[in-house]
């Protein structure tokens, strides 16, 4: 079974963003179940394809394929829930870990969301100075739920 552990934190000030470039992502989601969630995504000129399972802990399932950019758009546009999320996200090693910080705009415009991926649930982690609270557990943070419930609603 494929699976991803990851942690999820609010980013505080902006001293990070002199570390990296960022990517542009659009993505959407056919379903939000609470077992499990699929999402169309597209990150330049590819599309994905990706089911997740219900989250354990910091642990759930994950299954990621790749998917004619066409495909994803079509799907985007046609299947999947609205507001669509429109993000940048930022690539930075620290703590030999890749962090990977959403910065979210559109309806979730304000919001930024750094994720590290683990490879245990206990493996201790070195915090950067812009990582902020801690928000693995609220499932308010989920981009899953960031659709039905967008930021700029809170």
């Amino acid at each position: 079974m494929a699976a991803e552990i990851e942690r999820k934190f609010l980013v505080k000030g902006d001293s990070w963003r002199k570390l990296a470039q960022g990517s542009r992502y659009v993505q959407g989601y056919i379903s939000t179940a609470k077992q499990a969630t699929v999402r169309v995504r597209i990150v330049g000129n590819q599309g994905y394809l990706t089911i997740k399972g219900q989250s354990v802990q910091y642990t759930r399932s994950e299954y990621e394929y790749s998917i004619p950019v066409e495909d994803a758009q079509e799907m985007l546009d046609t299947l999947c829930d609205r507001p669509l999320i429109e993000k940048m996200r930022y690539r930075i090693e620290y703590g030999n870990l890749l962090w990977e910080i959403d910065e979210f705009h559109g309806v979730n415009q304000g919001l930024i969301v750094a994720e590290v991926e683990l490879s245990d649930e206990q493996q201790q982690i070195e915090l950067p100075i812009w990582i902020g609270e801690e928000v693995s557990h609220d499932a308010k943070y989920f981009n899953s739920n960031l659709v039905k419930h967008p930021f700029s609603e809170w």
